[in-house]
């Protein structure tokens, strides 16, 4: 029976990717299911064999570890030589969309808070 090793929800295709060469450098057999047109099930990547799983996730957490490290590293990098998006070059860039989000979050905010302060009074 298969095994889930890595739920695809919030993956990047480039991670995905190199998780499938991962497993195919050290001879584990996988398949990968793709997420539903409606979001209900976000796909995975499953292991063939059950006797995999443990060997898989000990790759899995070393790989993970090494990429976390490796994304830290580069944007600490983007930041010192400044090409990391940061919120006051988004604000830069594109100012209406900015305040048209800031606003939306106001307004939702409003209208949560609504109910406590008509109580209230």
């Amino acid at each position: 029976m298969a095994k889930l090793l890595l739920n695809l929800r919030n993956v990047g295709d480039d991670e995905s990717f190199e998780v499938g060469q991962l497993l195919d450098r050290n001879g584990i057999a996988w398949y990968r299911t793709e997420a539903s047109p409606w979001g209900i099930s976000s796909g995975g990547i499953w292991l063939r064999d059950n006797d995999d799983q443990p060997r898989a996730k000990a790759l899995m957490a070393t790989y993970q570890a090494e990429r976390g490290q490796r994304v830290r590293d580069e944007r600490q990098a983007a930041l010192r030589d400044g090409s990391a998006e940061t919120f006051a070059s988004m604000l830069r860039q594109r100012p209406g969309f900015v305040v048209a989000v800031l606003l939306g979050m106001v307004a939702a905010a409003a209208l949560v808070l609504l109910p406590f302060f008509l109580l209230r009074g």
